[in-house]
């Protein structure tokens, strides 16, 4: 058996918090209708199952064919026309709740062994960058970064739904006080917004 090393110790960190954003991207999926995934909450039509879809092309894409391991089912995403510029963030009808899952969940296989086959230092092209060559450590970074940047928008979309927040549904990471606290602290900070509003 060879000894962990410092570079093991950092691969284990970084695949450990994007696999916590990644559940929590999941967990918000849980108990809503399919109506409730796939519903437009934003103007520019953020939508729970749509931010699973593209982060799925996301981890194949950059641990794929940016380190010379091709995926066939990113290739549209890789070599997108533009012709729908959207088309990875949002799922289809004829496209099912557990295709979507799986497909990341295949994603997060395909990522994960490209950190556990390379080393961090290991040298990647990303073809739809204007500066393309990156190192296995950037990308893991990048991608983590971006997870949770759209988990950040995940948390929103399901508190607009029906009210679940936190990172996992035993962990909502808010304050302990009784449900009546809230109406009041947001009409506060609504108050406090209009007085400075008004300067």
């Amino acid at each position: 058996m060879s000894p962990v090393t410092a570079a093991d110790d950092v691969k284990a960190d970084l695949l450990r918090y994007l696999q916590m954003a990644r559940d929590a991207l999941l967990w918000k999926l849980d108990g809503l209708s399919e109506y409730h995934v796939r519903r437009p909450m934003t103007p520019t039509g953020t939508n729970l199952l749509g931010l699973v879809k593209h982060l799925t092309f996301v981890e194949l894409g950059y641990f794929g064919p940016t380190f010379g391991r091709p995926v066939d089912e990113v290739r549209a995403w890789v070599e997108d026309d533009g012709s729908d510029p959207n088309w990875d963030l949002w799922a289809t009808a004829d496209e099912s709740r557990e295709q979507i899952l799986d497909g990341y969940r295949r994603a997060w296989a395909v990522a994960d062994a490209t950190v556990t086959d390379l080393p961090l230092d290991a040298v990647g092209e990303v073809s739809w960058w204007t500066s393309g060559r990156v190192t296995l450590h950037r990308i893991l970074v990048h991608v983590i970064a971006e997870t949770h940047r759209h988990l950040g928008h995940a948390d929103i979309v399901r508190e607009s739904i029906d009210g679940a927040v936190g990172a996992r549904r035993d962990v909502d990471n808010l304050p302990e006080v009784d449900a009546a606290w809230w109406p009041a602290y947001r009409e506060r900070l609504e108050g406090v917004a209009r007085e400075a509003g008004d300067r």
